[in-house]
């Protein structure tokens, strides 16, 4: 279920933080979180992601993000050389 939820939007019930799913960790312990980051203030200014245990999360009715790999290279390719 981990990887379904990846691009989600989602909201912790307890604080009301909310973000895209761009994370998942699993735990040995059995707990497992998600990385919730939220969009930028309307004036740029860049909100820091933060990690929520999953029976926490409120998963939204709303569009997943996807991004375009077509390039190949998507979000972890190799650094660019000088």
């Amino acid at each position: 279920m981990a990887h379904e939820w990846m691009g989600l939007q989602a909201t912790d019930t307890l604080t009301g933080f909310s973000g895209t799913i761009t994370g998942h960790a699993d735990y040995i312990t059995g707990c497992d979180q998600f990385l919730l980051q939220p969009p930028t203030k309307e004036n740029g200014e860049y909100v820091e992601s933060r990690w929520f245990d999953e029976q926490r999360l409120q998963i939204e009715d709303k569009a997943k993000l996807e991004l375009d790999n077509s390039n190949g290279n998507g979000a972890c390719g190799c650094a660019p050389t000088k």
